[in-house]
């Protein structure tokens, strides 16, 4: 029976690397009938795609809407609209012209600022778990910490209000269905048609009150730099702001609460944390490689093209397995170990090329203060309960849930 890959069986999905390692060793570029797509898996050819180069498109959502039958029938306009404005999705010149105009927010110098108030939310969140498991209630590290604490930083740089925490959590969970590949989320993508259209409905509204009274935020920045030669529209600002805020939480929630599940279950590792807070910087290295919070590229051959002896025809989708190619044993020493002392760690979670992540320092900053800090506070913290539930999806990579004990 001919091998297939297919992160739609829920044991591979809790656990992959088995099948990537599987498939590492014998089939690198790996056709996946169930998925529909090339599956590639070694370091050097994730490399390669996500180098993005003109062969391979970041474009993946035209081709798509195309052939949708929601996209035919007119039901997923906003999602149309607005997504087809994320940078991510965009080739050069546009992606080039929209990166240009966010680079400001992400320099070193704008993250370093926002550490204060990075650090006042960590402590919040922290004493509001205190304060529940002295309730005698269920502390839940996800939705406790790993969530709000991304999603206060995010909204915070929009000009958002925390207050509007839970819905834009809704609105975000819906999206994901759609950006996640989620293979049996029932309707995904009139769900994901819905979160973007309340989501952008949410984002004009802050736009018209910038536009008339501009404030410090990075909202206010892009509409005043809508004079401007490269000035973003309307709908690019509400797009893009819809990305901000969806990547600046989604994945940074996965990577603070993939990096704690196994720091607790390699409990020695986490005890060297709490005797060593210095080791934070290198942890945080650690969580993006070992199972780092976006698993895979998503993209599409622009081109005919050759990788690992396999033709993959333009047209065809791509899946560049980032977790796969962390634990790759041509790139890493014994990659299998969780070690957050790890000296040598060129991991690929943030990307590759003109694609890297922007807001890898944020991401980081957050991570290392958060890592730092609940070791410094919470060095008892344990897991409760049983194996947590993966979150259904292709490209975000976490855990649905954690109760633990303090």
């Amino acid at each position: 029976m001919t091998y297939v890959f297919d992160l739609g069986n829920p044991a591979t999905n809790a656990n992959p690397f088995p099948e990537f390692a599987r498939l590492r060793a014998e089939d690198p570029v790996h056709w996946s009938g169930a998925m529909k797509a090339w599956i590639v898996t070694r370091y050097d050819d994730v490399r390669q795609v996500a180098l993005n180069n003109k062969q391979i498109s970041a474009d993946r959502l035209t081709p798509f809407f195309k052939t949708n039958s929601e996209f035919q029938r007119g039901s997923i306009e906003s999602l149309v609209r607005y997504l087809n404005h994320w940078m991510v999705f965009r080739d050069p010149p546009d992606h080039t012209r929209l990166r240009r105009l966010f680079t400001k927010a992400f320099t070193p110098t704008a993250v370093e600022n926002l550490r204060g108030n990075i650090e006042d939310i960590v402590s919040h969140l922290i004493d509001g778990m205190q304060a529940k498991a002295k309730r005698g209630e269920t502390v839940d590290y996800i939705a406790d910490f790993a969530y709000p604490l991304p999603a206060s930083v995010i909204m915070d740089l929009l000009g958002v209000t925390r207050a509007d925490l839970e819905r834009v959590k809704v609105w975000s969970d819906d999206i994901a269905l759609f950006i996640g590949t989620a293979q049996v989320a029932g309707n995904k993508y009139l769900r994901a048609e819905a979160g973007a259209k309340a989501m952008s409905d949410y984002f004009r509204t802050l736009v018209e009150a910038r536009t008339a009274k501009p404030t410090d935020d990075m909202i206010s920045q892009l509409v005043l730099a809508r004079d401007d030669r490269d000035a973003l529209s309307t709908d690019e600002i509400i797009g893009t702001a819809i990305l901000l805020l969806f990547a600046g939480h989604e994945t940074t929630t996965n990577l603070i609460g993939n990096g704690f599940l196994y720091s607790m279950r390699n409990r020695e590792q986490w005890e060297r944390l709490v005797a060593d807070p210095s080791l934070a910087d290198s942890a945080v290295e650690e969580y993006l490689r070992y199972d780092g919070p976006s698993g895979a590229v998503a993209r599409v051959a622009a081109a005919d093209l050759e990788m690992a002896g396999k033709t993959i025809r333009e047209g065809q989708r791509v899946f560049a397995f980032v977790n796969s190619a962390n634990r790759d044993p041509a790139a890493f020493d014994d990659p299998e170990r969780f070690d957050i002392g790890r000296a040598t760690n060129p991991h690929m979670t943030f990307g590759h090329g003109i694609h890297f992540c922007l807001g890898a320092p944020l991401a980081r900053l957050e991570a290392r203060i958060a890592a730092v800090r609940l070791a410094e506070r919470l060095p008892d913290i344990r897991l409760a309960g049983g194996e947590p539930e993966w979150h259904d999806s292709l490209i975000l990579r976490g855990v649905k849930s954690l109760p633990v004990t303090l």
